[in-house]
């Protein structure tokens, strides 16, 4: 048997197994005649799911680094630009005809938190004239109020005046991964349903059986379970032990619709919307021919027909009958391990938190980068590799659990039993309920985020806690903030900053539209 990894086999395709095969065909230089071979085995018969919509800068990276090209992604993949999400209604119980929201943007312009925090500096100023705080220290959310872009067209592609990510057609998204990966990175893929996976003596996956005559046995060293819920490998194979997180986070069920834009000249949101209910939240993602929507909730708080009642009312005017809402169940968790013996899992095989803060692509992105810089080429350097993306993405999976609930925690609503129960103590994770005590006399700092593999950074909780008025008291320790002038100079900056892009940025559907005609320069 030979000691050697020269061949991926992923088993499943969609975002998840089209995103990993090609991080790794290009990590790993899959064309080169040394170089590692990769596979994709993809059913026929089974649909994506196609709801994942929302994106991370991160994929921005990946895109550039695959070789993809900006403007041929936009145009085949509906793309629009992302630069963060809107929170409405989520601090307090609504009023009647009101609404408050904060936002969460993907990145600050005039200051970086880790070198200068400006959270003291503003929890200082004056409550009932200063700014919001996303509005204070950083100009994207100013920016998305106007429904500005990140860039204009003559800038070169993935280069940007605000950091961005996407909101995409997750449908044609994987069908653009797929056809970039067996046309520029040397993947081979394969159209069949897996039917067996075969184990040797010692437990590791020697090769898999399908239902394709040509096909029906493919072998490989090392092998990735893609396939979603049905966990072929992980759960179905090995029954690799689930951590439910239920009750953490509560929402199980979701309904989900495609709304045309009644008017083609309609303004594009260069932002997700996230608007809470009285059992969960409604997403809705600006596309460049539709938007996606959907209602996230609890299915012990609400029924299924008030669920869709409250999706339909939120879509108003726009909504007609022909319409399909497709309801798709949740199951909330991962499994205690990620990688066993010569396997990974990545996606939803590895678990499913909820579709708050579009982490799911960025941990598909995650996981097959970190799987392509320590990818064991000697199977004799397999344990160590397990080991470490083990204890990485177990971290990642509870630092997103925590950081999810913060949005529901802190919450002021009290309108039901729901937003009742997602404040109990007994419902926060301990790591979180540690730093929200620890937060109550000083803010956060970067020495709060003590591990390289937070998947969320100190801007992100600053943006969330304090958009949520999260109340900290700094009454007894001004003295340590003496910074003042230069705190102001910076938040003196943020308004200018914010005025000059203003005036210089495009609207979203503008440059849709310049991008489709004419396209960006190449880098």
């Amino acid at each position: 048997m030979t000691t050697v990894n020269n061949d991926i086999l992923i088993i499943g395709g969609g975002t998840a197994g089209w995103l990993s095969a090609a991080i790794l065909a290009k990590s790993l230089n899959c064309k080169a005649e040394n170089g590692i071979k990769v596979t994709v085995v993809e059913s026929p018969d089974i649909p994506i799911i196609g709801v994942g919509e929302g994106t991370w800068p991160n994929l921005r990276a990946t895109l550039h680094k695959i070789g993809v090209s900006e403007t041929d992604f936009i145009r085949e993949c509906d793309a629009t630009f992302k630069q963060g999400a809107e929170f409405i209604n989520w601090a307090k119980t609504p009023k009647k005809n009101e609404k408050s929201s904060y936002y969460h943007p993907l990145g600050t312009v005039s200051h970086s938190s880790y070198d200068f925090n400006l959270a003291p500096y503003w929890l200082l100023k004056n409550k009932t004239t200063r700014l919001p705080y996303d509005q204070t220290v950083a100009s994207q959310a100013r920016i998305c109020d106007q429904g500005l872009a990140p860039k204009q067209i003559v800038m070169p592609e993935y280069s940007a005046a605000q950091e961005y990510a996407y909101h995409l057609n997750a449908n044609k998204f994987s069908n653009f991964l797929k056809k970039h990966c067996i046309d520029n990175l040397g993947v081979k893929f394969v159209s069949a349903n897996v039917t067996n996976i075969v184990l040797d003596e010692n437990d590791f996956i020697t090769h898999v059986e399908t239902d394709r005559h040509e096909e029906k046995q493919i072998s490989a060293d090392f092998f990735i379970d893609c396939s979603g819920s049905k966990g072929l490998i992980i759960k179905q194979t090995y029954n690799i032990e689930w951590h439910d997180i239920s009750d953490v986070l509560f929402n199980d069920t979701a309904f989900a619709v495609q709304v045309p834009y009644a008017d083609k000249k309609q303004p594009i949101k260069t932002h997700t919307l996230s608007t809470a209910q009285e059992a969960g939240w409604i997403w809705d993602i600006g596309l460049q021919e539709r938007r996606g929507v959907g209602h996230v909730f609890s299915s012990k708080y609400i029924s299924d027909e008030k669920a869709k009642q409250q999706l339909i009312d939120y879509i108003g005017d726009d909504y007609t009958d022909d319409l399909v809402i497709r309801k798709i169940p949740i199951k909330l968790g991962y499994h205690q391990k990620f990688w066993h013996k010569n396997s990974v899992a990545i996606g939803m095989s590895a678990g499913f938190v909820e579709p708050l803060e579009a982490s799911a692509i960025y941990l598909f992105d995650a996981a097959a980068t970190m799987i392509a810089a320590q990818f064991p080429r000697d199977k004799k350097q397999m344990l160590y590799a397990e080991q470490q993306f083990n204890q990485n993405f177990k971290i990642r999976m509870e630092r997103t659990v925590e950081f999810i609930k913060l949005h529901y925690c802190i919450s002021a609503r009290r309108d039901s039993q729901y937003w009742i129960d997602n404040c109990e103590p007994t419902t926060i994770p301990n790591k979180l309920k540690q730093r929200l005590e620890f937060w109550k006399s000083q803010p956060p700092t970067k020495f709060d985020f003590d591990h390289a593999w937070e998947p969320f950074n100190l801007d992100s909780y600053l943006y969330v806690l304090y958009g949520m008025h999260y109340q900290t008291d700094l009454s007894g320790n001004t003295s340590a903030y003496p910074d003042v002038k230069k705190a102001e100079k910076l938040f003196s900056n943020v308004d200018r900053q914010s005025e000059l892009l203003k005036n210089q940025l495009p609207k979203q559907r503008d440059l849709i539209e310049k991008v489709k005609e004419f396209g960006f320069n190449k880098v």
